[in-house]
């Protein structure tokens, strides 16, 4: 062995010691008489010593070291007469009699620190140096332990490990695929899994009840912070469960993770329906960290807001807003911004309407010549609004205005410091639509996946009023994040018929594609369901309650797709694309 201890171990009770550490030059100082080293490796940081006058040869050799060399020291435990309390081993130090250099480095194009001087690009160029920095391996162990806690509890519940295919059929009704050439069968291509959600099916039908894999799943669609093109999921199938039971088993399984990883205990968590959810937050996965609901001024049979000659207001097919506490002092600037922040083409709201409530019970608001003191002391009253604060107001389409206004109580959540990152509020939404109507191509598309099971008391939406129809389905959201969903699926054939039907897919296009999944059913199929965790968002929310899954990943792709360390994708070269067909 190369050393005795690592870089992180060492206490004043090993004071005394003969030890071996190897690892990086952190820093060196040069104090004339004395130099003193930091030797960094993933474990820690440990001051190393150096007397001329006791070690000449050595002195000298680590007076000629640059940063990131790779050394190896020999010396004996001491105490440290500086005493550096923000280090586990700040209380040592190392009197060093052998110094070795293992391997040289060149001068690293940034700093390896956690307040790094490299910019993404440049450290995504050198992603190995990267992460030698402190927090990125940090947040690589925390994933670690993510996934150990994740197999000690399925493990725990009878769940078997299974893998399933990397190379399967390419199936284009969801997100595009990855497609890979074959040799072997010249023209025809293997498809890269967005996830073996069939293959888990066939395991229930198998007979292999409880089911996981900490699986790679790829995806070829638009990239942004919580989406890379390869990903990794936790996946699950339950055979003979209700959706209770799946409920029930997984909220316990986060519920552990949190425990045995962050110390953490959560409650139980609330349930929403997907209808309230769109209705008080304006979308499926709402952050209850601090509360700010939507009002509805103007709702089916509620108009609170018509007949006023405003416009934007008598001809919107929504009107609702948000009442945020104590903001009734926010200065035009502050509208304005919030303004422009709703206007934005992302958003695309019209314009942005505020009341305030002043602190002498009198209200002041961009539509005063519109509406009357007592038409704005109704509104404020729908709110429940107390003098001090500031109601926002947004109206137009149902869809584009509840996106906006939801993406303006988040704002004024980050505003109001109320998102904080040491609270953690998971919630279950459940009741999805089983369909979604695609006006462009004109014909239904299923909103979880094609294999989803619906409620039985709405069989009859099938002829009457598809949209109606709800989905045995349920999201996992932690703080405003989905990190995981599924549902109970269909295990009989002339159901998962009737889904392709409503899906568009003749009788041939269903055989020709899901042929093997079909004929499944027919050989007893048992009811069942399951989940998937996105399993690098489930590790960036749990270890950090942050969406940006990159640093959680080892080695990620760039917004473009791009591995910029290894330059891919790339071309490759003329033999072997006429080895493909591809020529």
């Amino acid at each position: 062995m190369y050393r005795t201890h690592t870089c992180g171990e060492l206490r004043m009770r090993d004071a005394g010691k003969a030890v071996t550490l190897a690892g990086w030059v952190q820093r060196v100082r040069n104090f004339g008489g004395m130099l003193f080293l930091d030797i960094r490796d993933r474990y820690g940081i440990t001051q190393l010593v150096f007397n001329p006058e006791h070690n000449a040869a050595a002195s000298q050799l680590a007076n000629e070291l640059g940063r990131e060399y790779v050394i190896l020291a020999m010396g004996k435990v001491a105490e440290r007469s500086n005493k550096n309390a923000q280090m586990p081993t700040g209380e040592i130090e190392i009197h060093v009699e052998h110094l070795e250099v293992l391997n040289a480095s060149k001068t690293p194009p940034f700093t390896i620190e956690e307040e790094t001087d490299g910019g993404d690009e440049l450290r995504m160029n050198y992603r190995y140096l990267d992460l030698r920095r402190n927090n990125n391996q940090q947040n690589l162990l925390h994933r670690h332990q993510v996934a150990r806690a994740v197999r000690e509890y399925l493990d725990g519940q009878n769940f078997v490990d299974i893998e399933t295919p990397h190379l399967i059929k390419s199936t284009p009704e969801g997100a595009r695929d990855f497609v890979v050439p074959s040799r072997l069968n010249p023209g025809q291509f293997y498809a890269l899994p967005q996830s073996p959600q069939t293959f888990k099916q066939l395991l229930m039908v198998a007979g292999y009840d409880r089911y996981y894999q900490i699986v790679r799943c790829f995806r070829d669609e638009d990239l942004r912070q919580d989406r890379q093109p390869e990903f990794t999921q936790i996946d699950c199938e339950m055979a003979f469960v209700r959706r209770e039971d799946v409920l029930h088993m997984f909220e316990g399984m986060v519920k552990f993770v949190f425990k045995k990883v962050r110390g953490i205990e959560l409650p139980d968590f609330p349930r929403m329906s997907y209808d309230d959810a769109i209705h008080d937050y304006g979308n499926d996965k709402p952050d209850l960290r601090f509360e700010m609901k939507f009002v509805h001024l103007k709702e089916g049979e509620t108009n609170l807001v018509g007949e006023r000659s405003f416009k934007p207001f008598d001809e919107a097919e929504m009107v609702a807003g948000i009442c945020v506490n104590g903001c009734a002092d926010y200065t035009r600037k502050h509208l304005d911004e919030l303004t422009e922040f709703v206007k934005r083409p992302q958003l695309g709201a019209t314009g942005l309407v505020y009341i305030r409530c002043l602190a002498d019970g009198t209200f002041k608001s961009s539509v005063d010549k519109f509406y009357t003191a007592e038409d704005l002391k109704i509104i404020a009253a729908k709110f429940n609004a107390v003098p001090g604060d500031l109601l926002l107001i947004l109206a137009g389409p149902a869809g584009r205005t509840g996106k906006a206004l939801s993406e303006l109580r988040l704002e004024m959540g980050n505003r109001l410091g109320l998102r904080r990152k040491e609270d953690y509020k998971p919630l279950w939404v459940l009741d999805f639509p089983l369909f979604e109507y695609d006006a462009e191509e004109n014909r239904w598309n299923a909103m979880h996946h094609p294999f989803t099971s619906w409620r039985p008391e709405d069989e009859a939406f099938f002829e009457s009023d598809p949209g109606k129809i709800k989905a045995n389905a349920y999201d996992i959201v932690l703080n405003g994040v989905e990190i995981g969903g599924g549902s109970i699926r269909i295990h009989k054939r002339d159901r998962q018929e009737k889904m392709f039907t409503m899906l568009g897919l003749t009788k041939e296009e269903a055989l020709q594609k899901f042929g093997f999944i079909l004929n499944a059913f027919e050989f007893g199929a048992p009811p069942h369901g399951g989940i998937a965790f996105g399993f690098d968002r489930f590790c960036s929310m749990t270890i950090a309650n942050q969406e940006n899954i990159r640093d959680f990943i080892a080695f990620p792709k760039n917004n473009m797709g791009r591995d910029m360390m290894l330059d891919a994708p790339g071309t490759i070269d003329e033999k072997q694309k006429k080895e493909l067909g591809l020529k």
